[in-house]
C-alpha cells in the first residue's frame, strides 16, 4: 500500500557515546545500522559484513523470532544457543547478513504514559491499529526486508539474495519470498504449517483478513516457485499467550503457538510439491539453522559451502535501545493514516451522487455491495426453509403476549429472539414491526424483563415500551455473548473473508423474510432500533439489508475511525479488551458517515447520552453533521435526526420512540 522511500545504503546507527561497531566473529564484523522503508519508517538492526571488504559470497536477509534480537542471532549476547545462531554461521560462510530488530512481543511500549498502558504484545497494540487502516504488522515488516533488497540490489545486482528465519521471521521470509522475485532462495524455520488448523488460534497478530481464501502456506510456496523454498522443520517458538494481565495492564487477546506434529508440516509440503513448488524439507528437531538447513541454503543460493563454526564473536559496544524506537514509529505512522483518513474516504466516495434521494439509491448500490462483500464478508442466501421455525409462548401480559421464536438459517445455524405482539391488533390490521437489538453480552429478555437494576437503567425496558406503543416487536439474539467464544468465531471467520455481522446479516435478512409471512405484520414498515453493539448493529446492518424502512443508533454512533484507531484517548478500541471490533481497512472505507449514507434516504435518527463513555459529543456531533448535511442537501431532512439527553450509555427512549412512530407510520 505505502511507496518504500529510496536511499543509497544504511546509515551507521551511533552515537558520541556508543559507537556502531557491536562486534567481531571469524571473518567478520557486526554494525549496527539503520535504512529507509516507508517514510518516517526505518529498518534497524546488525550488518554483519566480510572483514577487510571482501566481496560477499551472497547477500542475506536473516531474520529472527520476534523475541531474538540480532545481536542473539550474531552471537553477540546470549539467549539463542550457538547451534541456532544461523545469521553468524552465514558470516562465517562469506556472506553479507542483515540482521533486522522486529517488533518483538513484549509490552513495555503498548499504551500511551498520558493515557494508559494495556499488556498486549507489541505486535498486537500495532496490528490493532494498523488493520483498521488497511495496514499489518506483518506487512510494515515485509516492507523492511523488501527495503533491504531494494539496497541489496543496488550494492551488487550480480550476487544471490536469500531470505532466512525463524518463527515470526520465518513467516516474514515466507511473504517476502513470495513477493520478491528477487530473492533466490528462502529458508523458512518453525513457521510452516497447515495454516487452516491453527489460523483461528494464534496471537491475533497473525490474523489476515481474507488469506485462507487463496493461501495457505502451500501456495505462498507456489509463488515462490520456480526459486527454492527450504522448510526448516524445526520446533516453532513457544507462546502461551500474552503477557500475563495484571493492575493497569489488561485487554490483551489470546493466542498460543506450538509446535505442529510433523506429519502436518510434511502434508502441506507435499500439497505445495503438487503446484510444482520447489520445496526442500529438512526435519530438525535440535532447533531452526542447523547444518543440513544452512548447507542447502547457501547451495540453492550458489554460494558454496557452509564455513565450520569460528571462535566464539567478541562483544565491542551496547546494544542500541531499538525496540522503541521501532514501535514508536509504525504507532506514529498509524495514527498519521487515522488523520488523514476523513480525506480517503471521501475520495473512496466520490461516486456517490447525492442530489437527489433517487441519484443516491441508484450509486449506493455498488457501496453497499462492496461493503456487504469486501468489508464485512457475505454469506449466501440462507438454506432452510422457513417452515422449520418453532415459537413458544414466553409471556401473556394484560396488552401484549411474548413468544421465543427459533428461526433456521443454515444448517444447525439458526436466528431466535423474543416475539412480543399487542393483544389490540384487530383482524386483517397490519401493523409495523421494530426489531429491538440488544448490546454486548445482553439477551432478549433484558429489554423486557431486566435482572438487575443494571439492566433497568441502560435497556429501559424498550422492548416493552414499543409494544406497548403499538408496535409489533422482535428482539433477536445476537452471537455478541460469551466473552472469548464469540470472538474465536470472529477469529475463524476473518481468515475466510468473513467478520461476525457475516452471520448477523444472515439472521436478519432470514428474520425479515420470516416477518413478512406474519399475517399482522407490514412488511413494508419495519423499523431497526439498538444500543450499543446493538447501535453498531443499527448501522452495519440497514445499510446492507434495505428492507429495514427506518434506523435508530443508540449508544454507539461515532467518529468511529478515531474510535478504532487513536491511542489519545481511554475509551478507544486500542486499549480494550474488545478484539473482534477491527475491520479490515474500514478507516479508508466505510465511517459511520457512509454508513450513514448507505442508509439514506431511508429515516435514521442517533440517540446520544450527553456522559456515554463510548465517545464524547464533539467526535459524534462532527460525524453527525456530515449525515446532517447529506440529508439537507437531498432536501429531506426531516428524516434524520439526533437526540441529546443528559445520560449515559443507556436507553432514553424519548424522540426515538416518536420518531419510529412518524416514520412507521403507527397511528
Amino acid at each position: 500500500m505505502d511507496q518504500r522511500v529510496p536511499f543509497d545504503s544504511p546509515s551507521l546507527d551511533a552515537t558520541v557515546l556508543r559507537g556502531a561497531l557491536a562486534g567481531t566473529g571469524a571473518g567478520f564484523e557486526a554494525v549496527a545500522v539503520r535504512w529507509p522503508a516507508l517514510d518516517t519508517v526505518d529498518g534497524e538492526g546488525l550488518l554483519l559484513r566480510p572483514l577487510d571488504g571482501a566481496t560477499p559470497r551472497a547477500l542475506i536477509v536473516a531474520l529472527p523470532d520476534a523475541d531474538w534480537t540480532p545481536e542473539q542471532l550474531a552471537g553477540l549476547e546470549p539467549g539463542v544457543p550457538p547451534a541456532q545462531q544461523y545469521a553468524r554461521r552465514l558470516a562465517e560462510s562469506g556472506c553479507l547478513v542483515l540482521i533486522p530488530q522486529l517488533i518483538d512481543r513484549a509490552d513495555s511500549y503498548s499504551g500511551n504514559p498520558a493515557v494508559r498502558f494495556t499488556n498486549q504484545p507489541h505486535r498486537e497494540w500495532i496490528y490493532r491499529m494498523a488493520y483498521q487502516m488497511g495496514r499489518h504488522v506483518i506487512g510494515y515488516e515485509v516492507q523492511k526486508v523488501m527495503a533491504a533488497v531494494d539496497w541489496f540490489e543496488r550494492l551488487n545486482p550480480q550476487l544471490p539474495v536469500g531470505v532466512y528465519g525463524y518463527g515470526e521471521g520465518g513467516l516474514l521470509a515466507l511473504m517476502a519470498g513470495a513477493l520478491d522475485e528477487r530473492i533466490r532462495a528462502v529458508g523458512v524455520a518453525g513457521y510452516f504449517n497447515r495454516r487452516e488448523d491453527v489460523a483461528w488460534s494464534e496471537p491475533i497478530y497473525r490474523n489476515v483478513w481474507s488469506q485462507l481464501e487463496q493461501f495457505g502456506d502451500a501456495e505462498l510456496a507456489a509463488l515462490i516457485a520456480p526459486r527454492v523454498l527450504i522448510v526448516d522443520a524445526s520446533p516453532h517458538p513457544r507462546v502461551d499467550g500474552p503477557p500475563a494481565a495484571r493492575e493497569g495492564r489488561r485487554g490483551a487477546a489470546p493466542g498460543r503457538i506450538v509446535t505442529p506434529p510433523m506429519e502436518a508440516v510434511r502434508s502441506e509440503v507435499e500439497r505445495a510439491r503438487r503446484y510444482q513448488a520447489r520445496v526442500q524439507l529438512v526435519e530438525s528437531a535440535s532447533g531452526p539453522g542447523g547444518e543440513a538447513a544452512m548447507g542447502l541454503f547457501l547451495r540453492e543460493l550458489g554460494a558454496g559451502a557452509l564455513a565450520r563454526a569460528g571462535a566464539t564473536p567478541q562483544r565491542m559496544s551496547m546494544t542500541p535501545p531499538r525496540q522503541e524506537r521501532q514501535v514508536r514509529q509504525l504507532v506514529d505512522f498509524t495514527q498519521r493514516l487515522m488523520q488523514m483518513s476523513e480525506h480517503r474516504r471521501k475520495e473512496h466516495f466520490a461516486r456517490l451522487d447525492a442530489s437527489a434521494p433517487a441519484r443516491l439509491e441508484a450509486t449506493s448500490a455498488a457501496y453497499r455491495r462492496e461493503f456487504w462483500e469486501e468489508s464485512q464478508g457475505r454469506m449466501p442466501a440462507a438454506t432452510e426453509p422457513l417452515e422449520k421455525a418453532v415459537s413458544r409462548e414466553y409471556t401473556d401480559r394484560s396488552d401484549y403476549r411474548g413468544y421465543e421464536m427459533t428461526i433456521p438459517v443454515w444448517g444447525d445455524v439458526f436466528a431466535d429472539g423474543l416475539l412480543l405482539v399487542p393483544k389490540n391488533i384487530a383482524p386483517g390490521e397490519r401493523r409495523p414491526v421494530v426489531v429491538a437489538q440488544h448490546g454486548l453480552e445482553g439477551r432478549p429478555s433484558f429489554l423486557v424483563d431486566p435482572l438487575d437494576e443494571h439492566n433497568v437503567r441502560v435497556y429501559a425496558r424498550f422492548a416493552e415500551g414499543l409494544v406497548k406503543r403499538g408496535f409489533i416487536v422482535f428482539a433477536p439474539q445476537s452471537p455478541y455473548i460469551g466473552g472469548d467464544a464469540f470472538r474465536v468465531l470472529l477469529r475463524k471467520a476473518n481468515p475466510v473473508k468473513l467478520s461476525l455481522f457475516s452471520f448477523i446479516v444472515g439472521q436478519h435478512s432470514r428474520i425479515l423474510d420470516w416477518l413478512a409471512t406474519q399475517p399482522n405484520v407490514d412488511p413494508a414498515r419495519i423499523g431497526f432500533y439498538g444500543l450499543s453493539y446493538g447501535g453498531k448493529s443499527a448501522l452495519h446492518i440497514p445499510a446492507i439489508e434495505t428492507r429495514y424502512t427506518v434506523s435508530v443508533s443508540s449508544g454507539n454512533f461515532n467518529e468511529w475511525t478515531w474510535k478504532m484507531v487513536s491511542t489519545d484517548f481511554p475509551f478507544t478500541y486500542p486499549f480494550t479488551g474488545e478484539y473482534e471490533m477491527f475491520d479490515f481497512n474500514l478507516g479508508h472505507t466505510f465511517g459511520h458517515y457512509e454508513m450513514a449514507a448507505l442508509i439514506a434516504p431511508r429515516p435514521f435518527m442517533v440517540e446520544r447520552g450527553h456522559r456515554d463513555g463510548v465517545g464524547i459529543d464533539e467526535w459524534v456531533s462532527l460525524e453527525y453533521a456530515k449525515v446532517r448535511r447529506l440529508y439537507n442537501e437531498m432536501g429531506i431532512g426531516t428524516r434524520t435526526e439526533i437526540e441529546y439527553f443528559p445520560g449515559v450509555h443507556q436507553i432514553h427512549g424519548v424522540r426515538t420512540y416518536e420518531f419510529l412512530r412518524e416514520w412507521l407510520g403507527l397511528k
